[in-house]
């Protein structure tokens, strides 16, 4: 039966925001299809496609301004680092190290060339961190600074959201909560404290974590973009597993304590919920040794797909959501 008018899964009247990031990426899902070349699709933080030689890792990002990065807050080149960072992450996160980019780039006519080589550099600096090389792109006009970035890259092994088990330990490598407490701090008008303000600008991702934690037989593997809740959150529901945090585990910054303070917000928020940190979660065997950096902070178990903090379920919004 065809849906009626006015009906929540009637497409002629729904929209994105009702429909949300995830539904959104469900119908078009659908419509893509499947193909046998495609070895990992949709739904982890990289694609990987095979080759006539091998295979690859492949992820897209886009940064638009004044919802991922603002010019009054952060330098160009600090806004480089970031756009470079957020796809370098996403190919990390696999288990991967990042072998080449490429930049879209649109901008208004009033910006100036030295914003966009300023930016460039900041790129190319943040690239120079993996060894990857920007081999091309495209530029266009647009009413805001919108950059839209594709990383190509490779893993042995790559890692995914599915396959978390009963029994295995949760860990993180990185820091959690800088950069969502460095949003909350500026977006208050506060210039401080520099480190969170400066995570929020450039993210520091750990990109030796994850090819380290492939290589030790991690069993599922994903970033933390949208906060630690919302991305475990993924890794439970494509395991079929709970996730059990411990919050005495978690490590929270001075920072972060600092900024909680001033805000009357505890801390532990936002080393639960902040995103952009660009750190890494990740499951393990309990009879796997933990990769140095990895720090245990939770048990996956049988039962429905959630994430419990100390036994319960979290009381506010897991992470950042887009269409919000």
């Amino acid at each position: 039966m065809e849906p009626s008018a006015g009906r929540p899964d009637d497409v002629s009247v729904l929209t994105v925001g009702e429909l949300g990031e995830f539904g959104l990426i469900d119908r078009v899902r659908r419509i893509i299809g499947s193909d046998p070349r495609v070895l990992i699709g949709p739904g982890d933080d990289a694609a990987q496609v095979a080759t006539r030689d091998g295979h690859v890792l492949v992820t897209t990002d886009l940064l638009i301004e004044n919802r991922h990065f603002r010019r009054d807050w952060s330098t160009a080149a600090e806004v480089g680092r970031k756009a470079a960072a957020c796809n370098l992450s996403d190919i990390n996160a696999m288990g991967g190290i990042a072998t080449a980019l490429t930049i879209g780039l649109g901008a208004p006519a009033s910006l100036p060339v030295a914003w966009a080589e300023e930016f460039t550099r900041g790129f190319v600096s943040e690239c120079d961190l993996v060894g990857a090389q920007v081999v091309g792109g495209d530029v266009t006009a647009a009413e805001v600074v919108v950059v839209a970035v594709t990383a190509i890259g490779d893993a042995p092994r790559p890692v995914r959201r599915a396959g978390a088990l009963p029994g295995d330990v949760v860990a993180v490598a990185g820091t959690l909560g800088l950069a969502g407490a460095g949003f909350a701090a500026l977006s208050r008008g506060f210039r401080s404290p520099r480190a969170a303000v400066d995570a929020h600008r450039v993210p520091h991702p750990p990109y030796a974590a994850g090819p380290q934690a492939a290589a030790a037989g991690a069993t599922s593997l994903v970033d933390v973009s949208d906060g630690l809740l919302a991305d475990l959150g993924h890794v439970a529901r494509a395991s079929g597993v709970r996730i059990e945090l411990e919050s005495s585990r978690l490590t929270v910054p001075e920072a972060v304590v600092t900024v909680g303070e001033a805000l009357g917000r505890d801390p532990v928020s936002f080393v639960l919920t902040g995103g952009d940190d660009y750190a890494l979660a990740a499951t393990f065997s309990a009879e796997t040794p933990l990769p140095d950096g990895w720090t245990q902070i939770g048990r996956v178990s049988d039962g429905e797909a959630a994430v419990l903090v100390d036994g319960s379920p979290y009381d506010g919004d897991p992470g950042h959501q887009h269409f919000r």
